[in-house]
């Protein structure tokens, strides 16, 4: 009878010791490397939405507050190239972990700080003659990548990016600009590619239509401006 009571007892322990052994999530390197860059995802969400509650609280400088943010959002874009078949967006990683940080989501789709976005002039922001000659250049970049068949999302993103951030910038752009939506747009479809997938003839031949269109539009709106300013300052003398 004792010897049945110590078997039973050994019996619950080893039942006891197999339920609380961690569960391993993966099997292997490659298993592991994915799990953490969704830790690393999260984390990094999570420190936007916190940056995005500094900004609006006044206890970040916007300075400060922009340098942080772009950082945040660069890194979120290699991130987003390392798991881009498991994350096909932002909006569908948060959905599946419940994960309530709207801000942030906002941030890291729209991809520039609110200071950008909402054109917040700040005491040391570069002359407007020197956005508008980077809006010049990233717009000649992206045309002359797409002329040299350079079609791949990796090669072809990073003008789009710094094109809409360069528009955003320009003072004199109508909010709803037609150029500006345009780029938001062909970012949001590439955004769903993975690095080295590539723009099929069609869609390069769209492209390279779309962004001739909007430099066009932008170098006509921008001298209206200069014409009706000239204009102005002529009244007053």
């Amino acid at each position: 009878c004792r010897s049945g009571q110590v078997s039973h007892v050994s019996t619950s322990f080893r039942m006891l010791e197999d339920q609380t052994q961690k569960t391993r999530l993966w099997s292997d390197k490659h298993g592991r490397n994915q799990y953490e860059r969704l830790a690393n995802l999260y984390a990094l969400i999570k420190s936007v939405e916190k940056l995005e509650t500094a900004y609006l609280n006044s206890t970040a400088h916007a300075g400060a507050y922009e340098s942080a943010c772009s950082e945040l959002i660069t890194r979120f874009k290699t991130l987003r190239n390392a798991l881009v078949d498991t994350v096909p967006d932002v909006q569908h990683f948060m959905s599946t972990y419940s994960i309530q940080f709207a801000t942030a989501r906002h941030r890291l789709q729209i991809g520039m700080p609110a200071t950008v976005e909402h054109r917040v002039v700040r005491l040391d922001e570069q002359p407007s003659a020197v956005s508008v000659a980077e809006c010049v250049h990233n717009y000649i970049g992206l045309i002359d990548t797409l002329k040299l068949n350079m079609a791949a999302k990796d090669q072809v993103a990073p003008y789009l990016s710094d094109l809409l951030t360069s528009l955003y910038r320009v003072q004199q752009l109508p909010t709803d600009f037609a150029g500006t939506i345009l780029v938001r747009h062909w970012i949001v479809r590439l955004d769903k590619m993975r690095a080295s997938d590539e723009l099929g003839d069609d869609e390069i031949r769209q492209l390279l239509y779309d962004t001739e269109n909007s430099y066009n539009a932008f170098m006509r709106l921008l001298g209206g401006h200069e014409e009706h300013t000239r204009q102005g300052q002529s009244q007053v003398e």
